[in-house]
């Protein structure tokens, strides 16, 4: 499955340096998760701080943002309904969706339903990493 905004194993600080250089709030990207295998990140650019929400798999094949407890999951089909649905205001994030910051050439997006990845051991943090002025 490809996605536009979906850049693959780039480095955090790659994908900083992308969001940095669009400079908008509200531009987000899509790369993989550097420290849980299988897992994908959603980041989002506002006022030069990189927000990283973690998108999950599960074994049903829905996509979910990790969420804090006490947040209601929310479950999406595509990579797609996830982004249409946090494109609107007030859905917890730190800003909402707004300009994408696509991939010149397509990265397919490895993720089988059939070899979900076990997140059990997934730590609850913030991740938050602000950006150089």
């Amino acid at each position: 499955m490809d996605h536009p905004v979906y850049h693959g194993a780039i480095s955090r600080q790659k994908c900083e340096e992308l969001l940095d250089k669009k400079g908008k709030d509200g531009s987000y990207l899509i790369r993989d998760s550097e420290t849980i295998q299988g897992a994908l990140c959603l980041c989002v650019y506002k006022k030069k701080v990189v927000y990283t929400y973690r998108i999950l798999q599960g074994h049903n094949g829905y996509y979910t943002l990790q969420t804090s407890s006490g947040v209601e999951e929310r479950f999406f089909k595509t990579l797609q309904e996830l982004i249409s649905h946090y494109k609107r205001k007030n859905q917890g994030l730190a800003i909402h969706l707004r300009h994408s910051v696509k991939r010149k050439t397509q990265v397919p997006i490895s993720c089988d339903p059939d070899d979900s990845p076990d997140y059990e051991n997934v730590e609850d943090s913030d991740y938050v990493v602000v950006l150089p002025s």
